[in-house]
């Protein structure tokens, strides 16, 4: 199973690829790419509406170059964070048109990540929902700037229930599904999603498509 765990900043996202890491040895975790290209790396990766084509541009490709070297559904593997994220985030700088990220560079992202989608089996969607709030923490890498991860949470959102750029194509192998709740409610409501796309593979006429969990 090919993992993809998506959404804004500071919801615990990272919190949960440990956790099903821990729940299941074996399983591949793939780092977010500021982790490896900025925190660990060798760029200087800026956020909000300091971003550039650089900055976003890197950490897309790393995440779909790390996407496409697991090519069989039998791969157990989990990434923090999907290729989509990064049309998110420059969509965001986009609308603040403060650097050369514009609404025509956030196109040209769009056909990659479609392509992307094809090496996964699950994109899991992690919103920010009153009905599981989570505090914003003060890690030191991280903004700590509620407006900014509820814009970028509203791109997201737009995005994969909206679908406002046409991502999630019939042809698409990847299944979205959205997950929230405790850290334990997360991993069982995800391990019950998997059994869902399981039987769904015996069973055409079953549905998974945007399924809440």
């Amino acid at each position: 199973m090919r993992i993809a765990v998506s959404g804004a900043h500071s919801l615990g996202k990272s919190t949960f690829v440990n956790d099903w890491v821990a729940a299941r040895p074996g399983t591949i975790r793939e780092e977010e790419p500021y982790r490896a290209l900025g925190l660990h790396g060798p760029y200087e990766i800026l956020f909000r509406d300091e971003s550039n084509r650089l900055h976003n541009g890197i950490q897309l490709y790393y995440n779909l170059s790390r996407v496409l070297r697991y090519r069989c559904p039998s791969d157990q593997v989990i990434f923090d964070r999907a290729p989509a994220d990064f049309i998110a985030y420059s969509q965001y700088t986009a609308d603040c048109g403060t650097t050369d990220i514009d609404d025509s560079f956030v196109g040209t992202l769009v056909e990659p990540v479609r392509e992307s989608l094809q090496s996964l089996d699950l994109i899991v969607f992690v919103p920010k929902t009153e009905s599981a709030p989570v505090a914003m923490e003060d890690d030191g890498i991280r903004p700590v700037d509620h407006a900014y991860r509820d814009a970028v949470d509203e791109i997201f959102k737009q995005m994969y229930r909206e679908d406002r750029y046409g991502l999630m194509a019939e042809s698409s192998t990847a299944q979205l599904i959205e997950l929230w709740g405790t850290r334990c409610q997360r991993i069982e409501r995800l391990e019950a999603a998997i059994v869902a796309m399981r039987g769904k593979s015996t069973n055409p006429e079953k549905d998974l498509g945007g399924l809440q969990i």
